[in-house]
């Protein structure tokens, strides 16, 4: 894979050849004890493990399945609870931004902004989360071919702003499915910027459920390992505590207990291919 620019998110890089980063916390922030808890377990796993970290999870989930679907606490609460993670736990945090008015306020929250993939083609949107001046993750619609991103991403460096990821989540296949394809990973190096493979949504079956979406998670494992050896910068997991209990996504999440294992795993294979 080619090699990418390295961006700084906290006291780490990612890119460039630095070791592989998580990204990784719960679908959807429940309360602020369960951020809180999930955010200091996931830490502690990480550095056990020596993978830079950083917490991830939604104020609001905009784009639920249906009208009563949990979407979180809001924007409000929900940047009180990212930024107490932040300060308490002692780790970058990452969330996406739906709308642009709610761009500045979770800019002085978070560390990263994370551009939805159901909206990573609004150009306006685009260049407005760009000039927050933060680290930008731009998700690769389900329905983009990855050499598509290219012109996403120059929407957004062309605001002076070159702190970019790019995150593959999978690419829609027939109905209520998706399927990872591992040369896109490749296609998205290419572009430069360091590239993010999200195992778990990539696993996702969107409205699967009727009301709710689906997942695979028993092929999270598998997926990983297959893009840690393709020579990807980051994995972005939703995981959970208990993700039969999890108010969103709980399919295609990663039980926590799981999550030791599988880093460490996938840091041999990282260091493996880096070194080489």
């Amino acid at each position: 894979m080619a090699h990418t620019k390295r961006v700084k998110i906290g006291g780490f890089e990612i890119g460039g050849g630095r070791p592989l980063a998580l990204i990784a916390g719960p679908c959807v922030i429940e309360n602020a004890d369960s951020a809180l808890r999930h955010a200091a377990a996931l830490k502690q796993i990480a550095d056990r493990v020596g993978v830079p970290f950083i917490f991830k999870s939604s104020y609001d989930k905009a784009n639920r399945t249906s009208l009563g679907s949990f979407r979180g606490p809001g924007i409000d609460e929900g940047l009180k609870i990212l930024a107490q993670v932040r300060r308490d736990i002692g780790v970058p945090v990452l969330t996406d931004v739906h709308e642009i008015d709610q761009i500045a306020p979770a800019a002085e929250a978070v560390d990263v902004l994370q551009i939805p993939a159901f909206l990573c083609r609004q150009t306006d949107f685009v260049v407005a989360v760009a000039r927050a001046g933060k680290a930008v993750n731009v998700k690769k619609g389900q329905f983009l071919a990855p050499w598509d991103v290219k012109n996403i991403v120059e929407k957004i460096v062309s605001t002076g702003n070159e702190q970019v990821t790019v995150t593959e989540r999978g690419a829609s296949f027939g109905y209520n499915n998706l399927v990872s394809d591992m040369r896109s990973l490749v296609v998205l190096g290419d572009l430069g910027y360091p590239v993010v493979f999200d195992a778990t949504h990539s696993l996702q079956q969107p409205g699967g459920l009727g009301k709710a979406s689906g997942g695979e998670r028993q092929y999270i494992p598998a997926l990983a390992r297959a893009a840690v050896a393709v020579g990807v910068d980051a994995l972005f997991m939703e995981v959970h505590e208990d993700p039969d209990r999890a108010l969103s996504d709980g399919p295609n999440s990663l039980a926590l207990k799981e999550l030791g294992a599988l880093l460490a795993r996938v840091k041999e294979i990282d260091a493996l291919v880096k070194r080489r």
